[in-house]
Formats: C-alpha cells, structure tokens, sequence
C-alpha cells in the first residue's frame, strides 16, 4: 500500500531542466595566453551592453575568464574593442539611470 502511493507520486512529478554541460573553448583549443590584439575573438565574450560575459553563460574556466577579462580591459584602454556599445554613445545615455 505504501508503495503505490509513492509511485503515484512519482509519477506527477516533472522532470527537472539539465542545461547542456559547458565547456571552456580555451581549454578545448589549449591556448596559454588570450591576446588582446584579437579583437573579432573577443567580441563573442562582450555583451551587447558592452559587458563582460560572466563565466556561467560564457562556459570559460575561471583560470581563463580572469585572463579574458584582462585582455578586454586591455583592448578597450586601446581602443581595440568599445568602452559602451553604440547606442549608448548615440543617445548620449539617454534614458538611462544615473
């Protein structure tokens, strides 16, 4: 009797989201050193907002987002990559908080 019950049980029960496994594309390609000179390279870890894209949605280990996230700041000091996207720096920043 106890044991149809936790059959019934289980049987409403929805199963539970598995995102599919990330991996880091810089372990994959087994590079030691991000170069800020790639900036077509970078852009796939930039947010349209302009932001770095955090380790959980970019799939990076974090010996390489730390390293990513240098060579971003170090593309945007030269002016290899944006500081804001454009439409910021069109409107001005209107219709922002600030």
């Amino acid at each position: 009797m106890a044991e149809s019950k936790e059959t019934k049980s289980k049987k409403w029960v929805k199963p539970r989201y598995v995102p599919k496994r990330k991996f880091c594309s810089f372990c994959k390609d087994k590079t030691e050193v991000i170069d800020y000179k790639e900036p077509e390279k970078l852009r796939y870890y930039i947010s349209d907002r302009g932001k770095i894209a955090p380790r959980r949605k970019s799939g990076t280990c974090a010996k390489h987002q730390r390293l990513l996230a240098t060579a971003v700041k170090r593309a945007r000091h030269l002016a290899l990559l944006p500081q804001a996207p454009v439409h910021i720096r069109e409107t001005e920043g209107a219709g922002l908080r600030g």
